[in-house]
């Protein structure tokens, strides 16, 4: 065998390795973005079904590493923790969600470990995975405090957001690890403007992910039990003032809430006037996607008008999906779905803005 090919067969090795290596972190990063899914979902529904104190210590339950069910262990529990009686269902939706949270705490360690490994592969992104290993860590501590601080509202709130940031820049690692066939998009003053529109529709998007943060964390959900008025008025009784207070005590229990009638109204009405403001900014953002997308039909706006009409679909659901939670009295499995809608929405902001900042030309699949 030759000189040339003995370096040949060396570099077609390293490249099939290259690649091996990059189809390996980017199942990974799926794998670890749909379990974050998971986690969304079972802390929406730990939330509204109060179980957010179902364990009243951290990280294990009344002591133990699972939810006390024998007569010993729940009357070993109730002498331990006196003021908080044990509640077996409310226990086991806290701990499931902490078990998966925990498991995709691991899971992201891998991808840092790997990410750092082969971080000098081309294309090999490192800091984004490194500070997605540290937000979930900052996250556990966040869970942490839900329970010590007894559900403050400040700290469900950011617990809250770090879970959709988790989720929304697993996602963002996941597209930069699938090296996506898509064509650069030329350089324009219309491309400059568009993406402009792109970043105020994902902040909207978070700003108004916050609000129905706040919403829940307060328990303003139902504080307007009617649609499109509130409480048969348009302009009911409301304390903004109280209602956006972040200056609250810590120390009461907040289960259930310690706001009084008109500041949950804010708060409720302060979500209502968000979502209407979101919902008109990605409109106007969906059209101008679709014009420009058209514009450039044959260089690479395939991709633009599909992310934009995804974005559309899930903009419908989410508007949907939260009216259907007012007209049917918050419905367990309807406000989970509209937590879920909400990181889904955000997805597809994250997904929009980065298709429309790509500094590297691939060629487009076209439909």
């Amino acid at each position: 065998m030759t000189t040339a090919s003995i370096t040949k067969t060396i570099s077609q090795t390293n490249a099939y390795s290259h690649k091996k290596q990059q189809r390996t972190g980017f199942y990974l990063s799926l794998f670890a973005t749909l379990l974050a899914a998971v986690v969304v979902g079972l802390g929406a529904y730990t939330r509204l079904v109060h179980a957010g104190l179902g364990c009243p210590d951290w990280p294990g339950c009344y002591g133990l590493l699972t939810v006390p069910e024998t007569a010993q262990e729940i009357a070993m529990a109730e002498t331990l923790y006196p003021n908080a009686p044990v509640e077996v269902d409310k226990g086991w939706a806290e701990m499931v969600h902490r078990y998966v949270a925990g498991s995709l705490l691991l899971l992201v360690l891998v991808i840092a470990i790997q990410a750092f490994r082969n971080r000098k592969e081309p294309g090999q992104p490192l800091k984004l995975p490194l500070f997605i290993l540290g937000l979930i860590i900052v996250q556990a501590a966040f869970g942490m405090w839900t329970v010590t601080l007894k559900l403050w509202p400040q700290v469900v709130t950011a617990h809250l957001l770090g879970g959709f940031a988790t989720f929304s820049l697993l996602f963002l690692l996941t597209l930069r690890l699938s090296r996506l066939k898509w064509m650069k998009l030329p350089a324009s003053d219309q491309k400059d403007r568009l993406r402009g529109l792109a970043v105020a529709g994902l902040l909207v998007v978070i700003l108004q992910i916050t609000l129905g943060g706040w919403t829940s964390s307060n328990y303003a959900a139902l504080a307007c039990p009617d649609f499109p008025m509130c409480q048969g008025q348009w302009l009911p009784a409301a304390d903004f003032a109280d209602g956006l207070n972040i200056s609250q005590s810590i120390g009461p229990n907040y289960l259930g809430g310690k706001m009084d009638s008109e500041a949950r109204t804010a708060i409720h009405l302060l979500h209502r006037l968000g979502a209407l403001v979101t919902t008109v900014l990605l409109l106007i953002l969906f059209m101008q996607v679709l014009r420009y997308g058209n514009a450039q039909s044959s260089n690479g706006g395939n991709s633009l008008r599909i992310l934009a009409t995804l974005m559309l679909l899930a903009l419908l659901a989410q508007v949907t999906l939260g009216i259907s939670n007012i007209l049917g009295s918050l419905p367990l499995s309807v406000a989970v779905a509209h937590n879920l809608g909400g990181a889904v929405l955000l997805l597809t902001l994250v997904a929009l803005n980065f298709r429309l900042n790509m500094s590297e030309g691939f060629s487009e699949v076209q439909s």
